[in-house]
């Protein structure tokens, strides 16, 4: 027997036997990857207390218990596990630590561990692997773990997407979109999980989804840590949001878009709280269901008998921040701006002629020319002035936000004034309101304008010298 030392300095104390499992586990699926070799196996030994974890590949030689970052595994085909070349020693080192017998077998050879005295150094030892290089006649390698129990086989079989039964929603060139996998499970809660190349990597309890994470970045390789546990969210944030601006298939977006229709009911997914996802979802919303609407808090605040209106409609009124609302893509959501434009567009007046007027709103009526004669006008330039029964609100945009005020009068180019025929009840009202458009008409200013009130500001002098 050849003792080949493996030189431990750092040992990871805080490895459970499972995570040993897991590292031999993750090297049989590397191995079968690159090798595109059969399944790996992993069974209880026949005619002992022990397992046996066996892939088919080209089996393990002495220098693969060396530490050193393996190329191979660098360069090697989308989703292989390995990386830093030392799992395989850690392992080794937490079965002896837990008094696991470990036999490992190839067709270059057997491989034990035991402690022996360091070469030149008799009065140290340190841990070994034993070495008996007889050729054996098989394919791959197999690792027999003595003492080792189901259950520990379970947790190990636990980290790795694999083996588990979640469902792959959608696959793409970064990563795979997961089933949820957040359930209660004997009143214990199972988080929602993040994998990186079918390893766990992270719980996340308050994810909508599960990710498994395949198309790692620089940033991710350099993060990721030897124990592979406790990876922090922000080594696998971008690569999640990534996965997500990448998702086509219908179930993921409607999922998305169900998160931004129930904002204001109750949970909320930490994606959804991400910029970039939020307006996935509203996109996608909208894409889904064009009975939506999107307002500002300001414009639902502002304009409360409008959203009213839009719900008795049937339309429902999704209530955004201002830095979500900037972001919609207006070509394709319907918003409370784009919903009054239209409306206006479609708004049809309920005129009301001279001779259906009845006999006090004509007399108010008449008075028109004579009132606008006072600011001005002579009988070859008055403006068209006409009564509705109905009349378009009129929006207002002073507040930083778009608000529709009840009016009472209006004035376009296309039908000039308009007034309420409500105004005609009184003549001061009527005269006012008059008066109001036909300042908007002369100077072609809206309201709250320095234009406008100046425009009123000559006609107040243009009456009081006439009177």
């Amino acid at each position: 027997m050849k003792a080949f030392d493996l030189n431990m300095e750092d040992v990871l104390e805080n490895w459970e036997v499972y995570h040993a499992i897991r590292e031999i586990i993750a090297n049989a699926l590397d191995e079968q990857l690159i090798s595109e070799t059969e399944e790996i196996s992993i069974e209880p030994a026949d005619d002992s207390d022990a397992w046996v974890i066996r892939d088919y590949g080209r089996g393990i030689r002495i220098e693969h218990f060396t530490q050193n970052e393996n190329p191979e595994k660098f360069s090697g085909p989308p989703g292989t596990i390995g990386k830093f070349g030392v799992g395989l020693k850690d392992a080794l080192a937490t079965f002896y630590r837990n008094g696991i017998d470990v036999t490992i077998k190839s067709r270059f050879g057997t491989y034990t561990v035991a402690m022996h005295k360091k070469e030149g150094f008799d009065e140290i030892e340190t841990l070994h692997v034993m070495y008996d290089d007889k050729p054996l006649a098989m394919k791959g390698t197999v690792f027999i773990l003595k003492s080792v129990t189901e259950e520990h086989i379970n947790q190990a079989k636990d980290l790795f997407l694999k083996f588990s039964e979640v469902e792959v929603l959608e696959s793409t060139k970064y990563g795979d979109i997961l089933e949820s996998t957040w359930e209660i499970i004997n009143d214990e809660e199972s988080p929602n999980r993040v994998y990186i190349n079918g390893v766990l990597a992270s719980e996340e309890p308050n994810f909508l989804f599960s990710y498994n994470i395949t198309n790692l970045t620089k940033t991710m390789r350099k993060a990721l840590n030897r124990e592979r546990t406790n990876v922090g969210r922000t080594t696998y944030t971008e690569r999640v949001k990534s996965i997500l601006k990448s998702a086509k298939s219908e179930e993921v977006l409607e999922r998305l878009a169900t998160q931004v229709r129930n904002r204001s009911y109750g949970f909320q997914s930490d994606e959804i709280m991400w910029t970039e996802i939020a307006q996935l979802g509203i996109n996608a919303l909208a894409n889904l269901d064009d009975m939506v609407i999107f307002a500002t808090e300001k414009q639902a605040m502002n304009n409360p008998d409008e959203l009213e209106r839009m719900r008795l409609e049937g339309y429902t009124v999704i209530v955004s921040s201002v830095r979500d609302h900037d972001r919609i893509d207006h070509d394709v959501v319907k918003t409370f701006t784009s919903y009054v434009e239209d409306w206006n567009e479609s708004f049809e007046y309920e005129f009301v002629e001279e001779h259906d007027l009845t006999a006090n709103e004509k007399k108010i009526f008449a008075k028109t020319h004579d009132i606008l004669r006072l600011v001005g006008f002579d009988d070859d330039d008055m403006p068209s002035v006409r009564i509705s029964e109905t009349i378009q609100n009129e929006r207002d945009f002073s507040n930083g936000a778009l608000t529709l005020v009840s009016a009472v009068g209006v004035y376009s180019s296309e039908h000039g004034i308009v007034i309420h025929r409500m105004q005609l009840d009184c003549m001061e009202e009527y005269a006012g309101t008059l008066l109001h458009e036909a300042a908007h008409a002369t100077s072609g200013a809206g309201d709250a304008t320095r234009a406008f009130e100046t425009e009123l500001t000559d006609y107040l002098g243009m009456i009081a010298k006439r009177v």
